[in-house]
């Protein structure tokens, strides 16, 4: 059984586990599936309090799909998680990606 495989089945028994949730996306962004890495963390961010990182993760999968819309979206989404959560360097980080690549 994959590790995809695994968080999924625990997922049907905890459909709102965001660590659960989180965990998937990881192995999605591994294997290089964009459209469920984006479905996943859609989700994950629907219920968790993010700090900033699967914002990040989730633009990343919208330049590769190149859907700059949605990647500045959720770069912005992310300085403003990261910003509230005392994570600054991050937030600078997802600002200089605006600035000069989206």
């Amino acid at each position: 059984m994959s590790r995809i495989e695994v968080f999924e089945q625990i997922l049907a028994g905890e459909p709102a586990n965001t660590a659960v949730l989180f965990g998937l996306a990881k192995e999605y962004e591994k294997v290089g599936d964009d459209p469920k890495l984006i479905e996943t963390l859609e989700r994950y961010l629907a219920s968790a309090n993010d700090e900033g990182n699967a914002y990040g993760m989730l633009a990343h999968a919208y330049e590769r799909l190149k859907d700059s819309a949605k990647a500045r979206a959720a770069y912005q989404r992310g300085i403003d998680a990261a910003m509230t959560h005392g994570h600054p360097g991050m937030a600078e980080e997802y600002r200089t990606i605006l600035e000069s690549e989206c």
